[in-house]
């Protein structure tokens, strides 16, 4: 379906005037000087441009296009929902089918303990929800004071006040005042990045949760209330937690009873391997935030899913102070319900997790054949299907480049030429991948041999202005 008839120049131009992008050098966008690649069209793992320039997503969108494009499930329940009924709100107890079979189908996907959902529009505003609830729970239990949250340097949870508080990156709080002062960050699980000389993967999880516990009796752990993380660091990196990492986080959060909140934005509905990355690390959550892979990105839609003790705490604050004071217009947006209640039927019906689980460690393995020992690849790393590439200017003793070389962005645009979308990461030089779950092996021989040639040109660019 065409919108108009305009041709690429002029849709640029109208981008270029009207159009706010996120995490966008502004200036130069609106003078034309940064790529404005107008995306007409998909198909499964591809996705193309106005002027017929066909690429693999080798990030799914932004990790979310789970189930790829063009999957009609998922845009016929869409389409007929929308005959149906295109809104209805759930506020004050009204509800809808959609809405009403979707939380029963996250509730029984996730398991463990688990009892309701509240639905939202992004995972930024599932955490934000998180943090309220929280807190409403501590003032229940006459425990005011403890309402501090702890996240971890170069974690993601997304953009807002409180949410780009907890996130870990100085990107996303730079002159906007953030992180807020009830946020504290602790140490960044990346063994490659952060571990000592002599250091075993568990020694260096004892280490982490040490310091988290440090931080904790420090701030006062009757001001403690949660602690929030990725299963698998998104953002940061895309970097898995290393060996006894979880177990030995869990068992610091359980002695000064702190809630967990498991961010499973990225790493839910089958992007491990596993049902959640939760599952896969043995974490016993308190809040699960879900988005992106709820609906494979069809429509916009999150949730926050809470768990038994907490749950049983705000039914206690309503019986004696009346409703919970918290909603969206668009909580349980029946339209996105309808997708998100497909998305998951598809996800069982294709076979999803055991396909994730078949196509990973291939796609692993050939990573490592292929870039490992590289001159300037320091680590690859993954789960599932999630990969990350990192390049160092001295790999043995973890040197990196410099940031204003961009050799990240780089390595981005030579594997873009070479016709695959991956992402430079926002801290350090790390290409990382998030391609849709229905990947096959060819594509993804497709990304592994784009990605040597990328890192290849890259290496010789930067050999040839003498950085090497």
């Amino acid at each position: 379906m065409s919108l108009s008839n305009l041709g690429t120049e002029q849709i640029r131009e109208k981008d270029r005037s009207y159009v706010f992008h996120p995490s966008t050098h502004l200036a130069k966008h609106s003078r034309g000087e940064t790529p404005n690649r107008i995306m007409a069209g998909a198909e499964g793992v591809y996705i193309w441009d106005t002027e017929g320039r066909k690429s693999l997503d080798g990030f799914g969108g932004l990790y979310c296009v789970n189930m790829g494009y063009g999957c009609s499930e998922i845009a016929d329940a869409i389409a007929q929902q929308a005959k149906e009924l295109p809104f209805a709100h759930v506020y004050a107890s009204q509800g809808t089918q959609p809405v009403a079979l979707l939380a029963e189908a996250v509730v029984e996907y996730f398991g463990h303990d688990m009892r309701k959902v509240f639905f939202g529009l992004s995972g930024s505003d599932a955490n934000e929800t998180n943090i309220k609830l929280v807190w409403y729970y501590n003032n229940i239990l006459g425990r005011p004071e403890k309402k501090k949250i702890i996240s971890r340097n170069r974690g993601y949870h997304g953009s807002g006040l409180v949410t780009g508080s907890l996130t870990g990156l100085p990107f996303f709080h730079d002159f906007f005042d953030l992180p807020l002062d009830l946020v504290r960050h602790t140490t960044t699980p990346h063994f490659y990045r952060q571990s000592q000389d002599g250091e075993t993967e568990e020694a260096f999880s004892k280490r982490c949760a040490e310091e988290l516990e440090a931080l904790i009796l420090a701030e006062g752990p009757e001001t403690v209330a949660a602690f929030i993380g990725e299963p698998v660091l998104g953002t940061g990196g895309i970097v898995p937690p290393p060996n006894g990492y979880w177990p030995a986080i869990q068992a610091v959060l359980d002695k000064y009873d702190i809630l967990l909140i498991a961010d499973e934005v990225v790493c839910g509905f089958g992007r491990t391997g596993a049902k959640f990355g939760s599952h896969l690390y043995g974490m016993r959550p308190d809040f699960v935030t879900i988005a992106k892979g709820l609906s494979s990105a069809y429509l916009p839609i999150s949730g926050s899913i809470i768990g038994d003790r907490v749950w049983s705490v705000l039914e206690q604050g309503t019986e004696t102070h009346g409703p919970l004071g918290h909603g969206w217009t668009y909580s349980g947006h029946t339209l996105c319900a309808a997708a998100a209640l497909a998305n998951i039927r598809v996800i069982s019906e294709r076979n999803i997790l055991e396909h994730v689980q078949d196509v990973g460690p291939y796609w692993l393995k050939r990573m490592k054949a292929e870039l490992e020992g590289h001159p300037i690849v320091g680590e690859v790393r993954g789960v599932g299907i999630l990969s990350a590439v990192e390049l160092m200017r001295h790999p043995k003793h973890r040197v990196p480049f410099d940031a204003g070389l961009q050799v990240g962005a780089r390595a981005a645009a030579a594997l873009l030429e070479n016709g695959v979308i991956a992402r430079a990461m926002p801290h350090a030089d790390t290409l990382g991948y998030a391609p849709p779950l229905i990947i096959k092996r060819n594509e993804i021989d497709t990304i592994v041999d784009a990605t040597a040639r990328a890192v290849e040109t890259t290496f010789k660019e930067l050999k040839n202005e003498g950085v090497l």
